[in-house]
């Protein structure tokens, strides 16, 4: 009896070892089912932090008025857009198409400029004509500008706004409408310097008008006629530098530049520009030159950097518009000679100043850059 009582008792090996395996698995499930649990609420929360990251960085506030410096052509639509360069920051730009499009895809313009100015000043301008000459054109604010996004505001740079041209590029590439062989770019003052880097690096850009170009890391780095010696550059180095240790400990960045509220007395370039950026004319609320101007140490890495070191390889075509009579023609003239491509123009205005190409639609010439975007795509 007592062995039959032992034998009773005595648990069977094949179902003690599936107990055990029911508990390996109930177990393993168990951390599985917690590890997983952990992993999605970091990806989760990290998410949620980078988004807001996102949010703080772009900041984009888009106004839905028509606050710009000209009236809209009754020969155009127009709509606001975002897109993003590869630093993640996300520009906004007018979107100006024909109305009469008819059923075949166009080519596309992609305009910014000039330094320091915003979407609703030259740039829109010049989109707007270029639409109503049978192109869909794209005028946007650059990084840290304007209505587009990144942090700190009121910042400049070589790299990301010559790479906002191209990411404009990357926008108007992909929409139905547009022929992604056929886009083209327009530089104004001194985005027209970095239209032509841009240029020099992105092959898709079929043709670059440069308009009353600036070399801005000349001016800076050499000042007005490279009359900067190598003794001032070290000075504004050092200025520089304290200025930084400054804005550190302020925890906020000082802005100068732009234009001041009393007309200067002379020289009659910076009475030009006090003509366009504070009065009615061009005035605008988020323009830098209209107001504080730039942030002090922007100039630190147009001082160390040269935009214009490549531009012998660009192989599409350049047309070079500049007037006859302003201080900035050597900039250009200098960039023209540079240039290696066989399709290459030089278009001289007569009688007209730095300024003129900005807003005055009898000077700047239009039609001949539509018929050489029109030839040259």
């Amino acid at each position: 009896m007592e062995g039959s009582k032992e034998n009773i008792n005595e648990e069977n090996p094949n179902q003690k070892g599936n107990n055990n395996l029911i508990k390996y698995i109930f177990i393993g499930t168990t951390t599985i089912f917690f590890i997983t649990t952990i992993v999605f609420l970091s990806l989760y929360i990290h998410e949620e932090n980078k988004n807001d990251e996102k949010d703080l960085y772009n900041n984009i506030q888009i106004t839905d008025e028509w606050d710009k410096k000209f009236k809209l052509s009754d020969q155009v639509n127009h709509k606001k857009v975002t897109f993003h360069n590869r630093f993640g920051i996300i520009l906004v730009g007018d979107l100006y198409e024909p109305k009469e499009k008819g059923s075949g895809k166009l080519a596309a313009i992609a305009v910014s400029g000039p330094f320091g100015a915003v979407k609703e000043q030259s740039s829109g301008l010049y989109a707007m004509n270029m639409a109503e000459r049978g192109f869909i054109a794209l005028a946007f604010d650059p990084s840290f500008t304007g209505e587009s996004g990144g942090l700190p505001r009121d910042l400049n740079s070589p790299d990301i706004n010559t790479e906002d041209f191209s990411a404009a590029v990357d926008y108007l590439s992909v929409q139905d409408d547009i022929d992604p062989e056929k886009i083209s770019i327009i530089g104004i003052c001194g985005f027209g310097g970095f239209s032509l880097n841009a240029a020099a690096i992105d092959p898709r850009i079929k043709v670059t008008i440069v308009s009353t170009m600036y070399d801005m890391s000349r001016v800076i780095a050499f000042g007005y006629n490279d009359a900067t010696t190598r003794e001032q550059r070290y000075e504004t180095k050092k200025t520089l530098a304290a200025q930084r240790i400054t804005d550190y400990k302020n925890g906020y960045y000082a802005n100068q530049g732009g234009n001041p509220d009393e007309r200067p007395s002379e020289p009659l370039f910076l009475q030009q520009y006090w003509d366009y950026y504070k009065t009615d004319r061009g005035y605008h609320k988020r323009s830098l030159n209209s107001n504080q101007g730039w942030i002090t140490t922007a100039q630190l890495s147009l001082l160390n950097t040269k935009i214009l070191a490549f531009t012998n390889e660009i192989q599409n075509a350049v047309l070079m518009i500049h007037g006859e009579l302003p201080h900035s023609l050597y900039m250009g003239e200098t960039a023209y000679q540079k240039l290696e491509t066989a399709n290459k123009e030089f278009m001289q205005i007569s009688n007209a100043y730095h300024v003129d190409l900005y807003d005055n639609v009898d000077v700047i010439p239009f039609d001949y850059m539509a018929e050489f975007i029109n030839k040259n795509i």
